[in-house]
């Protein structure tokens, strides 16, 4: 049986602030968005806080469910300053990666590239715990991913906001590069 999640204080620290984030309206996800002209000028707290903010609720209410299904599978497989390594290493991926690979792209936000190098990061950390879910994890990342490479997103984007499958790529190489890195899964925890 799995045990409860751990660190629920975390937890709720980190949806309070995206929460706080959300509220705030449409004057913060301007002021934080990934926008490349921006960046180019100087606004380099862009590429962070572009992971934090979300486009409307429907962006916001998928992403912070993504993150508690993550949160309460995996956060008791590394240290909680070993993920937070993990969502910084993946949101300077997202942001590189857009910059010099999607140099067509004008602005992205959302928290689903700093997800998805959780989720690699989850599948390298659950290897202590577990080798087949480490398998496993890091298996059904990899075919997402290479569907969204061949067929598009598997969502359907709404709202006017396209779904940036590059952006899930990035996060993922650098959840996983940070992962390997910190050498998650191969300490007893």
């Amino acid at each position: 049986m799995r045990r409860l999640p751990p660190r629920p204080a975390g937890l709720a620290a980190v949806v309070a602030v995206l929460a706080a984030l959300h509220a705030a309206g449409p004057v913060v996800v301007q002021r934080l968005r990934y926008e490349r002209a921006a960046l180019a000028d100087g606004e380099w707290w862009r590429a962070l806080g572009a992971h934090l903010v979300h486009h409307d609720l429907r962006h916001f209410v998928l992403n912070l469910a993504g993150l508690v299904l993550l949160w309460w599978l995996y956060a008791g497989d590394a240290r909680l300053r070993d993920w937070a390594l993990v969502a910084l290493a993946a949101a300077l991926a997202v942001t590189g990666g857009l910059w010099y690979g999607a140099p067509e792209l004008a602005w992205y936000v959302g928290a689903s590239g700093l997800l998805h190098g959780a989720w690699a990061a989850a599948g390298v950390a659950a290897r202590a715990r577990w080798p087949l879910e480490s398998a496993v994890t890091l298996a059904l990342l990899g075919a997402k991913l290479a569907w969204e490479r061949v067929a598009g997103p598997l969502g359907a984007a709404d709202g006017g906001l396209p779904v940036i499958v590059d952006a899930h790529l990035y996060g993922a190489l650098g959840g996983l590069a940070c992962a390997l890195a910190l050498r998650l899964g191969r300490r007893p925890l």
